[in-house]
């Protein structure tokens, strides 16, 4: 439940409930302000001295201070691949009084605001300087927030449900919500989350009028639901989410460079696509990795890959010398689980032998985690789904991240790829943002970072008398009236 500790979505939408950040994206992908009144940038875009709003409170009661959110920032910048940049550049953060504090850079950026407002993967949300001291890489037991909504540890129930009541000290905004931006007014006392893995028994539930609200139901049940006049269906997500496919860059097989090129020649993601989402109108072909319809998509480097070219993958497995270890291949219980046989299935296909390994989710995140060998407790490769905002640009797609042991799991290492995400960040104008972004893809693809699978997208149901979902790239719960 830690949002520094891991990237999974289900502990980044459970973040946004009880915590604030800094800045967020409003509905257009702006950056707005959000715990920050106001800031000031000096003529040579060196310094940034923010102000926080009046009336902020953590949970227990105590004033939200600069101190807090420095503590912050340096935690998660310590996880995070854009503020790992951004640090590198970073000369001091420095307190100014109890609401200010100041950030002084070594040269000028352009995303230093959008690290800050960053919605996933991981967003910059801000907690007590006790809870943000805790070293990034272990988990916090202090949930102690400043959003709008409050964890209750003690009807805390892990894989069975989690409640969250209304802060009513909580200050939202003078502002109309907009994305994850704007006025985070809470209308309900109480929300309960609940996890039912069956589709078909959390359609049943919803129909009944057991719950109000099913984050992501199954596309081949939406039917059943367009059909039911007590559920509303809400296309909130418009980017969605872009599937990947991601390798252990350090252990076997998948060590060797050209035995994951072979993966790209066995892969495609029409297969993967049909099974995890099935009608066409959900999803798309999308072999680029920043989101298509985004300004970045392109597919630099993609020619001939994706296509379940079944002798290429094995020719290129011959000539490095394959000798059978297993992919040890870990995949999730639950909604999205299908997706694992359609990739044992294709990597067998294409020449590899595969062992894949099922757990409930929270083992699943937990194991990624692990550096040993994957036939000694860990791992070859996993799926995982990115929100596609996540997905714009090589500063924020993670699995970009090639900075070795810093890296996200599966720890990619490669100077060129660096400095590549690098010539993005320092680029002042759009036509050298893309000339450093289709680089950056390219390279990413000879060393095989990760594989796109595909884009898809899912609408949120609730019952009709549920109101006020916001379009934002994740699920939030402010707003949300029901009648």
């Amino acid at each position: 439940m830690d949002p520094i500790w891991t990237n999974s979505r289900p502990t980044r939408n459970h973040g946004y409930m009880i915590y604030d950040t800094l800045f967020a994206l409003d509905r257009d992908g702006k950056v707005a302000p959000q715990m920050v009144d106001r800031y000031d940038v000096s003529p040579d875009r060196l310094v940034y001295t923010f102000t926080l709003r009046d009336g902020l409170l953590w949970h227990d009661g105590q004033p939200v201070t600069a101190e807090d959110c420095v503590a912050s920032i340096r935690r998660w910048a310590a996880k995070d691949s854009l503020g790992q940049k951004l640090m590198a550049i970073t000369r001091a953060i420095d307190v100014v009084d109890a609401k200010s504090f100041r950030i002084t850079l070594t040269k000028p950026t352009g995303v230093l605001l959008f690290g800050l407002a960053k919605p996933s993967s991981y967003p910059a949300f801000m907690m007590p300087k006790r809870v943000a001291e805790t070293d990034p890489f272990k988990q916090i037991t202090d949930y102690t927030g400043s959003g709008p909504f409050v964890f209750k540890t003690d009807e805390w129930q892990p894989g069975v449900k989690a409640v969250y009541v209304k802060f009513d000290k909580y200050k939202p905004r003078d502002e109309p919500p907009s994305g994850l931006a704007g006025g985070k007014k809470v209308n309900v006392d109480r929300v309960v989350w609940l996890s039912m893995p069956d589709p078909q028994a959390q359609v049943n539930a919803l129909a009944a009028g057991e719950i109000d609200y099913l984050e992501m139901p199954l596309v081949d049940l939406l039917p059943l639901l367009r059909d039911d006049k007590n559920v509303r269906l809400t296309e909130y997500n418009p980017l969605g989410i872009m599937m990947a496919f991601r390798m252990n860059h350090t252990t076997k097989p998948f060590d060797d460079p050209k035995i994951r090129q072979a993966v790209w020649y066995a892969l495609n993601q029409r297969d993967f696509m049909a099974a995890a989402v099935g009608d066409p109108k959900q999803y798309r072909i999308c072999k680029s990795m920043y989101a298509c319809g985004t300004a970045f998509e392109t597919n630099v480097g993609m020619e001939g890959k994706l296509e379940s070219t079944v002798d290429k993958s094995k020719a290129l497995l011959k000539e490095a010398g394959y000798d059978g270890t297993p992919v040890v291949l870990i995949q999730f219980t639950g909604l999205g689980s299908n997706i694992g046989p359609v990739a044992k299935a294709l990597l067998e296909r294409g020449g590899f032998k595969v062992d894949m390994q099922v757990s409930d989710i929270a083992t699943w995140v937990a194991r990624q985690k692990s550096r040993a060998p994957s036939n000694a407790g860990g791992w070859s490769a996993f799926m995982t789904g990115p929100t596609g905002i996540d997905t714009i640009n090589p500063l924020v797609v993670d699995m970009m991240d090639a900075s070795c042991d810093k890296a996200q799991p599966g720890w990619p290492c490669d100077a060129e790829l660096e400095k590549l995400r690098q010539a993005f960040m320092d680029a002042t104008d759009l036509e050298a943002q893309k000339a450093a972004a289709d680089a950056a893809q390219k390279r990413a693809v000879e060393i095989s970072t990760h594989i796109p699978i595909g884009q898809f997208h899912v609408p949120i149901a609730t019952r009709s008398t549920v109101e006020g979902v916001i379009e934002a790239p994740a699920p939030v719960f402010w707003n949300l009236v029901k009648h």
